[in-house]
């Protein structure tokens, strides 16, 4: 039998065309203290009797015209938003193919929508299966502009919106908050969390009022007077200094500066970025991670640390170049291990995270602890971090997920529950 979704208004308007009252019956339906009340109405020629049991309307209606709800239209649906206009956008490809190769199938449906490199929304596969190894996604360089549509397409009442997005346009809060206008539940952190922690400079001032220590830095804004501003570099920090867009992530316009000159050109670099740049304090330090799950009740993993073969972790170490591994649980003491995951819980609450975060701490030779960054959605890949410190927790990659989406629709009915 060939199962249909429930139609309501269909409904009403069969009933309207045989002369029925609805408005009467639902009268009736909602009065009725006995069990049993039978109603003939002659319309049409064509006599209806209504049965009641103490039943709602929707189930009287949905057994008079023998509808059904089938199995498919239970599941969840799952938009998947990747792309983006960042220089991060091919990491959110790569993000986003792993995720719909990971999702659990018997419980979700997913739909993609490609957001291009000029802003414009593609809509691209669906998949209610396991893709296939040959099947990818759409790119910059495969976009079938044929299937062009407005944002507000990707809407779809009941679906959850997971934006594998990095970086500014897509990370910072304006995709979640065009998610908020759509009143759409979306996976990982809200307007003011997301913008938060995407801006460097911002984020270590939160952090700081949080009584968490920080690398000393020197913050330049676009409009400073530079001459005066690296005289303040070297009168506060030694070299070597780290020079980072304020506004970026995966360490894309990161450069490390020796002296004087090198510093002038890891301005330039990091002002292409962004109109903020922060200078940092090089330090001789482990890098260590934590992932960080939940919304209001935040849980944390064991760390990881990114074991490098490089001077430092930059976008073609980490993407490109496969210059780095993995070590989990990072080889730190349990003192160690318990102050970071202390720490990143409080900064994550702090700046008003929900859903997922990476935090990134610097371990010095000194035995410092340093937090560096907090990444409000950290890559997916199948060799990215977060993932894999779950893993370690015991929590698979398409669990993960579950917990993601479930986490996501928390947070959205209590944002909606605040709208009084």
């Amino acid at each position: 039998m060939k199962l249909h979704s429930y139609e309501p208004l269909k409904i009403e308007q069969s009933c309207k065309a045989r002369q029925i009252n609805t408005q009467f019956i639902y009268t009736k339906i909602t009065e009725t203290d006995s069990y049993f009340i039978g109603l003939f109405l002659d319309l049409l020629k064509t006599s209806i009797r209504f049965k009641f049991q103490k039943r709602s309307k929707y189930d009287i209606l949905k057994n008079e015209y023998s509808i059904r709800i089938g199995t498919d239209n239970m599941k969840q649906t799952i938009i998947l938003l990747y792309g983006g206009r960042s220089a991060e956008r091919e990491v959110s490809v790569l993000s986003a193919e792993t995720v719909m190769r990971a999702v659990n199938y018997d419980r979700f449906t997913v739909k993609t929508f490609f957001i291009s490199q000029s802003g414009d929304f593609i809509k691209t596969q669906e998949f209610s299966q396991t893709p296939g190894q040959e099947d990818r996604l759409m790119t910059n360089e495969t976009i079938d502009w044929d299937k062009k549509v407005a944002p507000s397409a990707i809407y779809e009442e009941g679906a959850v919106v997971f934006p594998v997005l990095h970086g500014p346009m897509g990370e910072d809060g304006s995709v979640q908050g065009f998610l908020e206008v759509l009143k759409m539940p979306y996976v990982g952190c809200n307007i003011l969390s997301s913008s938060l922690a995407m801006d460097k400079i911002t984020t270590k001032r939160v952090l700081e009022s949080a009584g968490i220590a920080q690398v000393p830095y020197v913050a330049i804004v676009e409009g400073d007077n530079v001459t005066a501003k690296i005289a303040e570099v070297e009168e506060k920090l030694t070299y070597p200094v780290f020079t980072k867009p304020s506004n970026m992530g995966s360490s894309v316009g990161i450069s490390k500066s020796e002296n004087q000159e090198e510093l002038r050109q890891a301005l330039k670099l990091a002002f292409q970025y962004d109109s903020r740049v922060l200078v940092e304090q090089g330090v001789n330090a482990r890098e260590i991670e934590v992932g960080l799950l939940g919304n209001y009740d935040v849980k944390s993993t064991l760390p990881g640390e990114v074991v490098k073969d490089v001077a430092f972790y930059d976008y073609d170490a980490k993407y490109i170049d496969n210059k780095i591994t993995m070590d989990i649980p990072a080889k730190i003491s349990d003192d160690v291990v318990a102050i970071m995951r202390q720490n990143a819980e409080t900064a994550f609450r702090a700046i008003g995270g929900l859903g997922l975060s990476r935090c990134d701490f610097f371990y010095t030779d000194k035995g410092e602890i340093f937090l560096n960054e907090l990444n409000t959605m950290p890559g997916f890949t199948q060799w990215s971090m977060y993932p894999l410190l779950w893993d370690n927790m015991g929590i698979s990659y398409p669990d993960l997920i579950e917990r993601l989406v479930d986490l996501a629709k928390e947070s959205f009915d209590k944002r909606e529950a605040h709208l009084l």
